[in-house]
């Protein structure tokens, strides 16, 4: 009998080079972002990594290509949760009703990572480090995520509504349904404080889920009722 060729592999084992690599990275992520980059020094990094200071230089040139590799990190993770969340542009949804859902199922999925997630904690002051002194981080993560994400959710939009995905108003209505679910986490501690929660985690995430669905359910039904009016006049 011929042995089968499509038989599934086993996942390759991360070297220790790797590991250190990945260590470093996710240091870096996390310092960077809760002291800033200035404030933050390679020794830290190291020792927060359990890594020989030299291994910064030797995996990333130094400290400015750590950073760079944090934010590549950054638009790696989030490009594989939107994958899963929105359809290729080249199997867009079929109707609105479709569009509609996926807008659904794409907000869910935010406020699932976003809100719930304990690595968007690190991600998120990252991001907010960058946005409040840009740097060259802040120009991949844009063309990586923040550009191509909203964008996607234009085009959905548009497909959900008719209104034009590159519209001033669609573009400032993504922007509304993403910063609501970004709040929840950049304002964490006010949050849990005002609703008396001891955590946020996929319990409390699921009823900010249900209050988020419900604005999109408004907005959306909102733009039926424009859409009627214009029709009946």
């Amino acid at each position: 009998m011929s042995k089968q060729t499509n038989a599934k592999r086993p996942p390759r084992e991360a070297s220790p080079a790797d590991q250190t690599r990945a260590a470093l990275v996710h240091a870096a992520l996390k310092l960077f972002g809760r002291q800033g980059f200035d404030g933050t020094s390679t020794r830290e990094i190291a020792a927060e990594a359990k890594a020989n200071i030299g291994s910064i230089a030797y995996h990333f040139g130094g400290k400015e290509g750590l950073r760079a590799a944090a934010a590549d990190f950054i638009v790696e993770t989030i490009q594989g949760i939107a994958g899963q969340a929105f359809a290729a542009p080249q199997a867009a949804p079929s109707n609105p009703e479709a569009a509609r859902a996926q807008l659904f199922a794409a907000l869910e999925r935010m406020v699932g990572f976003v809100v719930a997630s304990p690595q968007a904690g690190e991600i998120v002051q990252f991001v907010l480090r960058e946005l409040s002194h840009p740097t060259a981080a802040l120009d991949r993560i844009y063309a990586g995520v923040f550009e191509p994400t909203h964008r996607r959710l234009c085009q959905i939009w548009e497909q959900a509504t008719g209104e034009p995905a590159e519209s001033e108003a669609t573009r400032l209505t993504v922007f509304t349904i993403i910063g609501q679910v970004i709040y929840f986490r950049i304002g964490r501690e006010a949050v849990m404080r005002r609703m008396g929660w001891r955590e946020i985690g996929n319990k409390e995430a699921g009823k900010v889920v249900a209050v988020a669905t419900d604005n999109l359910r408004a907005m959306l039904a909102a733009r039926d009722a424009a859409a009627g009016r214009k029709g009946k006049s």
